[in-house]
């Protein structure tokens, strides 16, 4: 798949100064859209078409406040830190959501790659011998965030990314402009490998916004 533009939207990143969600500012500013950087504290700069909100991704209020207006919200936060303790994220994922649907507005997850199968009818990644114990928390946080989206009545609209299997700052990979989509299996190459470059997963995400193909659904990038 390769990257498209069309209509302007307003997009609010939480975690809008992250490695994921800087990126998903940058792209998504660079192809014109009213863009909104949330995080607790401020970056050095900004794009041109991207604004900044000081805020708490736990303050029910500040949420209501800064999805006024909105069309989408993409949810970038990691449980690292102050959201480490199991369920913190969850619960704050849980209101996010309600606050979304109750405006309107579709919400984006970005979610880890522990979710995924391994392969068809096989095991998710997370519970494989070799997953890092490093991440098991924040896999299993996530995975129950996916789990919630998929068990919630009501009239939201959302999407749930699970990016490769290797995705971060620590191999940030180039820009190519393509990608390859799964849904709930682990994508990866001739080698084996499965990875994908921050910059590209940021596509991935800006063309789900500018044209939904995976509605109330977790889908997988990779090359």
């Amino acid at each position: 798949m390769t990257s498209t533009s069309t209509g302007s939207s307003r997009v609010v990143v939480l975690g809008g100064t992250g490695y994921a969600g800087s990126l998903i500012v940058e792209e998504a500013a660079r192809r014109g859209h009213d863009v909104v950087a949330v995080s607790r504290k401020a970056p050095q700069s900004l794009p041109a078409g991207a604004s900044h909100r000081a805020g708490d991704v736990r303050d029910a209020a500040f949420l209501g406040d800064v999805l006024d207006g909105a069309d989408v919200v993409v949810a970038t936060s990691s449980p690292r830190g102050e959201l480490a303790e199991p369920g913190v994220l969850r619960g704050a994922y849980a209101e996010l959501a309600r606050i979304a649907e109750s405006k309107g507005v579709r919400l984006g997850v970005i979610g880890g790659a522990g979710s995924l199968h391994v392969s068809e009818g096989g095991p998710l990644l997370v519970d494989t011998p070799d997953f890092p114990d490093a991440f098991l928390t924040e896999a299993r946080e996530l995975g129950a965030v996916l789990e919630d989206l998929r068990g919630a009545d009501g009239e939201l609209e959302w999407f749930f990314l699970s990016p490769a299997a290797g995705f971060g700052g620590y191999a940030p990979g180039e820009r190519t402009g393509s990608y390859r989509v799964g849904g709930d299996v682990l994508v990866s190459d001739e080698k084996g490998e499965s990875f994908i470059s921050g910059a590209d997963l940021a596509i991935a995400v800006v063309d789900e916004i500018e044209e939904p193909a995976h509605r109330n659904a977790r889908f997988t990038v990779a090359y």
